[in-house]
């Protein structure tokens, strides 16, 4: 929540539908604008890719254990990884040829999450033939770190564990810039988007946490619920609670809901590529820097979303604790991109401009808290999570994380610093009305930017 604040101050002050890649920018002095937004236009794609990859890799999986109920199957990581490339292949089809149904299917996910969750909540608080004592789904602790029973908890302390334990929680609640990208098309945007992004935390929060006690409360036995044959102790709570038939029914629900949320981040994702390749941000940024103009879509940057995102999945064939990485450089990732404008409007704070909505004396504070929680969840989710450490166990956010800090910062160094001039020319045209994160006014961008390079010249 420190950092939705943090962020929805800086919304207000800059309602731009480009978020932290054009805040980092628009916060910075002028001779290092174009490196801030750099670094933190690298970092918000590794974040984008990552989320694409944690949602549809547990929708993946979610299919394949929905499939073992009733039938003979077994799920391997192999036909996983295969179930992954198909939900990755609809996911961008929808994202290609779609676009103009992309609206209706976000009115349609919206009361599938509304619904569906609170379905599934009270058919299994309904349905199970005993619930826990509130003392145990409160108090009791319990390290499962461990592969051979001995966990974090007798090697290092159960404060380990809380602190590996925070990424799930974290990672639930990513991706809240999305009301700044959509400010543009609210009334009010200096004020429409900075509630955007509080409300999107608290009320997933608080859902978030009433759909978890659900589950807790219906569990009827532990060890029988974490070693469950399907792989899925949430799908052996609907099973124990409301039997096979009505387990492949609250499956359907859920697996609906992932889907919906990967298409979603798909969109997001492309979008944010497109922007990027624009500026000349990725390499190859001149064939992915193209809108289709018959279907008004970054169809490129659609299928190149898809690709790293299923590259990045890969690891779990080899790997049982892909997914945790998958959502550590998720949170990682795009927490580093909220941190960055967030840092540079503490640095620079005498020549921020407030908007209509601030946290007046608490504005400091509240910045210096996110800044310093931002640091330390992005060392708390590069640390092993399951003891002991080896080729199946070992953390490989570390890597991805690492890999993109050289390659940004060793690229800037080496050439893009002699070229790469940022959003200014998409700050521009914002300016003019034109939404740079519009596929379909890419004639209108190109019209501002020509005219910007014409206007240049001629001084």
């Amino acid at each position: 929540m420190l950092v939705g604040l943090a962020m929805a101050e800086i919304c207000s002050a800059h309602p731009t539908s480009g978020g932290p890649y054009f805040w980092a920018a628009m916060l910075s002095r002028k001779k290092n604008a174009a490196l801030a937004s750099w670094i933190t236009g690298w970092f918000n794609l590794l974040g984008q890719v990552a989320v694409t990859t944690g949602i549809s890799f547990a929708c993946a999986n979610f299919i394949s254990t929905a499939c073992t109920l009733g039938t003979s199957f077994e799920p391997t990581p192999a036909t996983n990884i295969g179930v992954y490339a198909a939900v990755l292949f609809t996911q961008g089809l929808t994202n290609t040829f779609g676009v103009e149904i992309l609206h209706y299917l976000n009115n349609v996910s919206i009361w599938w999450h509304a619904v569906g969750t609170t379905a599934v909540v009270i058919a299994i608080l309904a349905k199970a033939p005993t619930h826990q004592s509130a003392s145990w789904v409160f108090k009791q602790f319990i390290d499962g770190t461990g592969v051979d029973g001995v966990g974090w908890g007798d090697r290092a302390g159960h404060g380990y564990v809380v602190v590996i334990g925070i990424l799930m929680a974290q990672y639930t609640l990513t991706g809240f810039d999305a009301s700044a990208h959509m400010t543009e098309e609210t009334h009010n945007a200096a004020m429409s988007g900075s509630i955007g992004i509080i409300m999107a935390i608290g009320v997933s929060a608080l859902l978030g946490w009433f759909l978890i006690l659900g589950l807790l409360f219906s569990i009827q036995d532990l060890d029988g619920t974490l070693n469950s044959s399907t792989g899925q102790p949430v799908t052996q709570i609907f099973l124990d609670t409301v039997g096979e038939k009505g387990a492949i029914v609250l499956m359907v629900i859920v697996i609906g809901a992932m889907y919906f949320c990967g298409t979603f981040s798909i969109t997001s994702n492309s979008r944010m590529m497109y922007a990027f390749a624009r500026d000349g941000g990725i390499p190859g940024h001149k064939f992915f820097g193209q809108v289709n103009k018959r279907w008004k879509s970054p169809i490129r940057t659609v299928w190149l979303a898809c690709t790293l995102s299923f590259i990045l999945g890969l690891p779990s064939l080899g790997s049982s604790v892909a997914f945790a990485a998958a959502t550590s450089i998720a949170t990682i990732g795009l927490y580093i991109s909220y941190g960055i404008p967030i840092a540079l409007r503490v640095v620079y704070r005498d020549s921020f401009v407030r908007g209509p909505f601030h946290l007046r004396s608490f504005s400091y504070p509240v910045a210096i808290g996110a800044i310093t929680w931002i640091a330390f969840i992005s060392i708390a989710f590069i640390l092993p999570q399951i003891n002991p450490v080896d080729s199946q166990t070992l953390n490989y956010s570390i890597v991805a994380v690492g890999v993109v800090v050289i390659y940004s910062v060793g690229f800037w160094l080496v050439s893009a610093r002699k070229w790469f001039t940022g959003p200014i020319r998409q700050i521009e045209a914002e300016e003019l009305g034109v939404d740079v994160m519009d596929p379909s006014q890419t004639e209108k961008f190109e019209a501002v930017k020509d005219k910007t390079v014409t206007h240049t010249e001629d001084v």
